[in-house]
């Protein structure tokens, strides 16, 4: 398994690049990799509870200047059910999930927005304020 690029986002604001083989949403840790060595040059134990989200991206770079687009662009068919998340920190992301539960530890989402540096976004429950569903052109009625 190929690891995958990920960015760490502590619910106490502390952020991480890195590498991972192992995460699960089933799991309550998963080991980093971190890309910067001053971080750390050995890989680390991630424990869940302690992350706003986990991000898997194209790049750790990205685009400081691009301004994430808040919808699906007309015409694309979005898995499951399109969700507004807003974090703790008043940050807000829409996206598709296909497991939210809020029993659960967190879930998956897809962002809309194709062109963003994120592939998809593990959120962790507990650093929400709420979860919104939203009606969109393909919803189930």
């Amino acid at each position: 398994m190929e690891p995958a690029k990920i960015i760490v986002r502590f619910a106490d604001g502390r952020i991480i690049r890195g590498y991972t083989q192992n995460f699960s949403p089933n799991k309550p840790t998963f080991h980093l990799r971190p890309a910067d060595p001053k971080v750390s040059e050995e890989t680390l134990e991630v424990l869940v509870q302690e992350l706003k989200a986990v991000f898997f991206v194209r790049d750790f770079s990205g685009d400081p200047n691009y301004k994430e687009e808040k919808k699906y662009p007309e015409g694309v068919k979005p898995s499951g059910r399109v969700v507004e998340v807003t974090f703790k920190d008043d940050e807000r992301i829409i996206g598709s999930t296909l497991g939210y539960d809020p029993r659960r530890p967190g879930f998956f989402i897809f962002p809309g927005d194709l062109n963003w540096n994120n592939l998809k976004i593990f959120v962790v429950s507990q650093a929400l304020t709420r979860v919104r569903y939203i009606q969109t052109p393909f919803s189930p009625i």
